[in-house]
């Protein structure tokens, strides 16, 4: 890391191609307290790297999620101060809408979704083999799950997953300019609206219309909310999916292995600045005093790389204990469709290298392009063969 000015390093950085942790991590854990850095959109930020000091961080209530409030450190991808964008909210309005959806994404629940699960992962299987011996599993597998499994729950139409899938790029991606991120958000938020309101005409057996016929949410509220879901629930899993296919063709003794999918989780960590906070007092962590109005930047990835909390934390090892890692965030705002990323990972995965044994790149791997401009990790494409 280069000091940009006394007391300020850079932002660590992945250099292109690295798919492992920013080799900076290393360093902000080995310091005393805490380093500043600035982020790419120019806030300037306290990086916290050490697995116990996340955890802290993540759970002090005297750190805000909200975007709202004076200082907090802003990346410009994603949407700020919503109605019913609940990760940018702290406690009580939080509360009210994670207790509203938590019932709808238990382990029972989502474990009642295996079998749908299943199919659109078999049928997506069976389609790619009758096209030929060669595809790109981004666009033909790792992100059609995800969006079928989230468009089947909120009770989208699949048939307009480009209209969302494009718009969501926009939002998760540092370089777009405000205007772009500005008209992406202007026509989600357009297309859930109408959908909603046909919803409220005709309803059907999905999450938006139990929503609505709950009453609870107001029609700005109910955006929000859906467009959160919406936008989290095939992103973040379509790049999860994409890496660890990767990382299994290249460590194919761990193909199958019951800990697959947490030690991935923990291994990429991909949404590594998105749990953004800004202190509301004077705080400290680490012994590093925290100003009222100063930004923190809890980094999960560096969290899971800790050596002192994950033995070997740089090999990927799935015989390992995982699940305490970081990956999902923790504390209250912890993911609340993490059970559901798991069973689509665990399926996933599972049944591609079962069905499809003779998996392997089409191009060497340190051809792939990676996601190192994005506030989430992945892979932009995956040329595969069998």
């Amino acid at each position: 890391m280069v000091s940009t000015e006394p007391g300020i390093v850079g932002f660590p950085r992945r250099a292109p191609g690295q798919v492992t942790p920013p080799d900076g991590y290393a360093e902000l854990r080995a310091r005393p307290g805490l380093c500043r850095t600035v982020l790419p959109g120019g806030t300037p930020v306290w990086l916290v790297a050490r697995h116990e000091d996340v955890r802290a961080a993540l759970t002090d209530p005297r750190l805000s999620s909200d975007p709202s409030k004076p200082g907090f450190p802003a990346t410009g991808g994603a949407p700020e101060a919503l109605p019913g964008w609940f990760v940018a909210m702290d406690a009580p309005e939080h509360t009210r809408y994670r207790k509203l959806l938590i019932p709808e994404f238990t382990v029972r629940k989502v474990r009642e979704l295996r079998p749908g699960i299943q199919q659109v992962v078999d049928e997506r299987i069976d389609a790619m083999l009758a096209a030929g011996n060669s595809a790109d599993l981004v666009s033909a597998f790792c992100l059609v799950l995800p969006s079928l499994v989230i468009c089947q729950l909120l009770g989208v139409p699949y048939s307009d997953h480009e209209h969302f899938e494009s718009r969501t790029r926009v939002l998760v991606s540092l370089a777009s300019t405000a205007r772009q991120r500005e008209v992406a958000l202007g026509e989600i938020n357009t297309y859930l609206t109408e959908l909603i309101a046909a919803k409220r005409s005709a309803p059907g057996e999905d999450l938006i219309s139990r929503l609505i016929a709950g009453g609870v949410l107001d029609d700005a509220e109910l955006l929000g909310v859906a467009m959160l879901l919406l936008v989290a629930g095939h992103e973040t899993t379509a790049n999860m999916l994409s890496l660890g296919v990767v990382t299994l063709l290249e460590n194919p003794q761990w193909i199958g292995h019951e800990g697959v999918v947490e030690e991935l989780l923990r291994f990429f960590s991909i949404s590594d600045v998105v749990s953004l906070r800004v202190a509301t007092e004077d705080l400290e962590i680490s012994g590093q005093l925290i100003r009222r109005g100063e930004g923190v930047a809890p980094l999960g990835l560096a969290a899971g790389h800790d050596g002192t909390v994950f033995e070997d934390a740089g090999e990927f090892c799935p015989a390992r204990s995982a699940r305490h890692h970081v990956a999902f965030g923790y504390g209250i705002h912890q993911c609340i469709g993490q059970h559901l990323a798991r069973l689509e990972m665990d399926v996933a995965l599972t049944t591609l290298f079962e069905r499809v044994p003779r998996l392997r790149l089409a191009v060497p791997a340190d051809e792939l392009e990676f996601k190192h401009d994005g506030v989430l990790f992945g892979l932009y494409a995956l040329p595969v063969r069998w």
